[in-house]
């Protein structure tokens, strides 16, 4: 351990589809409060791509200004060892096995004071603003407010590259308060999707239900735990769904697909006084009509954000078994090979997770 070289490989991004392999790229220098990890691996999320790809959400457009901050590092979904530490950092060893939330809370705000980090104020998150560069490099810096979990040995690479999003989904589900008494209706079986199915089985809803437009993807969400699952693009899903409730709806639809045509199935097959759980990142408006909203259901509307507090329970979970992760994380490349990893990352050979590996 320690002995870290001046320069590693790195995926650096430098502006809108503007990203290059350097292969002496400055490691990153570990202050007095930092940690600093080799990694292991990383996976690629749906939002790495659109952010190559140029979305406004990220690089801005004439409503909304850039949050990236290149260059940049991309990559939230790391994990990796501890090979340098601050004199200040306590309560780790040189060696140990570690993850972060996405998050880089700043400790000051409102929402930080008040434990609710993940909503912190300025939203520094790994792998989109140079000062906290991502997992798609040989070695990361956690600073100081790094939001750290211990990760056992034994895990394997492909099981602890999903503690980052199987805690987003475990959150979205939490918003949920799935009873057992409930219908669930989950939209969307991908990597979010399917964490999301894993957990809410474990809540055990009277009927848990999956829908995806992709037909592998239902066999896995089965798998995984669904009692039933349709595919949207084969069968009139609200009606089933109206039909299988004596025409009232479903309690919980909880939205991870970023279709605008699943919000508004999900309005047409909720039942009155139900609870809408909102996950997805969306590449363009929804358009609804809201007083389904208000004056005929009367419906809870919740987002989710994030993972806060969630990666201990998912962590021990995924150890345990109790959350399935068999299959997930399908491809893993090389750094070398990006953009193969991206290219498989939009599914469009079948894949559920795609990662690169060091």
């Amino acid at each position: 351990m320690g002995n870290v070289p001046e320069t590693m490989k790195a995926l650096v991004a430098y502006g809108k589809g503007d990203y290059k392999l350097e292969l002496n790229y400055p490691t990153p220098k570990c202050g007095p409060d930092d940690i600093i990890i080799k990694t292991e691996g990383c996976g690629v999320c749906a939002g790495d791509l659109k952010c190559n790809h140029g979305a406004a959400m990220f690089w801005g457009d004439e409503v909304q200004p850039a949050w990236v901050e290149p260059p940049f590092i991309p990559g939230h979904e790391f994990v990796g060892h501890i090979v340098e530490m601050g004199e200040n950092v306590q309560g780790f060893e040189l060696g140990q096995r570690i993850t972060a939330d996405q998050i880089v809370p700043c400790g000051e705000c409102r929402f930080c004071k008040s434990g609710r980090y993940w909503m912190c104020q300025p939203h520094a998150i790994f792998g989109f603003q140079k000062g906290n560069n991502g997992g798609m490099a040989e070695y990361v810096r956690y600073p100081k407010t790094a939001v750290i979990s211990r990760v056992p040995e034994e895990m394997s690479l492909e099981e602890a590259l999903l503690i980052e999003p199987y805690g987003c989904s475990k959150h979205a589900v939490d918003r949920a308060q799935i009873r057992n008494e409930d219908i669930v209706v989950i939209s969307g079986a991908g990597t979010l999707g399917l964490g999301m199915i894993t957990y809410a089985r474990m809540q055990n809803p009277t009927k848990l239900i999956a829908l995806d437009m992709v037909d592998n993807r239902l066999e896995k969400a089965k798998e995984f735990g669904a009692d039933l699952v349709m595919n949207p693009g084969k069968e009139d899903v609200v009606a089933k769904i109206l039909e299988m409730t004596d025409g009232y709806g479903c309690d919980i639809y909880i939205e991870a697909t970023g279709h605008p045509s699943s919000v508004q199935q999900g309005l047409s097959m909720i039942r009155k006084l139900g609870r809408f759980v909102e996950f997805s990142v969306f590449g363009a408006p929804t358009t609804v009509d809201w007083s389904i909203i208000g004056d005929r259901k009367e419906l809870d509307i919740l987002g989710s954000h994030l993972s806060p507090y969630c990666y201990p329970f998912v962590i021990e979970n995924i150890g345990n078994g109790n959350l399935k992760t068999n299959g997930v994380v399908s491809s893993m490349f090389p750094i070398e090979e990006w953009e193969k990893a991206f290219e498989h990352a939009t599914g469009k050979y079948g894949d559920f997770k795609v990662a690169i590996k060091f």
